[in-house]
């Protein structure tokens, strides 16, 4: 019989520090789609708030509480991140288990944003995107989920069959940015 061992997404690829911006894998753990149905959206927050502590987000939007995450994942999305969703949630929205669909990296360090923003196309100054605001945007030719975290990180997210793409591109973003200090 065959012996299978789990690996990470980025398994061998992370971490990389190139000056003072870090790449790491995060392993977020259990992670559901919920997807409410046809005007379900409220309720659905409700159970999310008494079950787990957080509401279902508003469009951009990531909420936190204790060990849960609510992300916007998405027009009538969220990513519960975390917890078991609760029971009740399945009679009032469509869920599909994601834990293994995605590589999920941190980036963080005080030139994070500038490395951030040589592959995608939203504006990432402090006044505009802040801490818990999400969005789901093309990163160079992959689609992610990009998520400021802290004032120096941001959590990004792509399909786990693109992660060495994702470190590849980030790496060599991260090294650009870093010849221009040195320079």
């Amino acid at each position: 019989m065959v012996n299978l061992i789990a690996k990470s997404p980025c398994d061998g690829l992370l971490p990389v520090t190139i000056g003072n911006v870090t790449l790491s894998e995060r392993d977020l753990g259990r992670m559901t789609s919920v997807a409410p149905y046809k005007g379900e959206q409220k309720a659905v927050s409700a159970v999310m708030k008494d079950a787990h502590g957080v509401a279902f987000p508003s469009p951009n939007r990531m909420t936190t509480k204790g060990g849960a995450q609510a992300l916007w994942f998405g027009q009538g999305q969220a990513l519960l991140i975390g917890p078991d969703p609760d029971v009740s949630l399945t009679a009032k929205a469509a869920m599909t288990d994601q834990s293994d669909a995605w590589a999920v990296v941190e980036l963080k360090g005080p030139k994070a944003a500038d490395v951030l923003a040589r592959l995608i196309s939203i504006d990432l100054r402090p006044t505009e995107f802040k801490r818990g605001h999400t969005a789901r945007c093309d990163l160079l030719h992959m689609m992610a989920s990009v998520t400021k975290t802290g004032a120096d990180s941001f959590q990004i997210m792509v399909f786990r069959a693109m992660a060495k793409t994702l470190v590849h591109d980030l790496t060599t973003a991260m090294e650009s940015v870093h010849a221009r200090v040195i320079a």
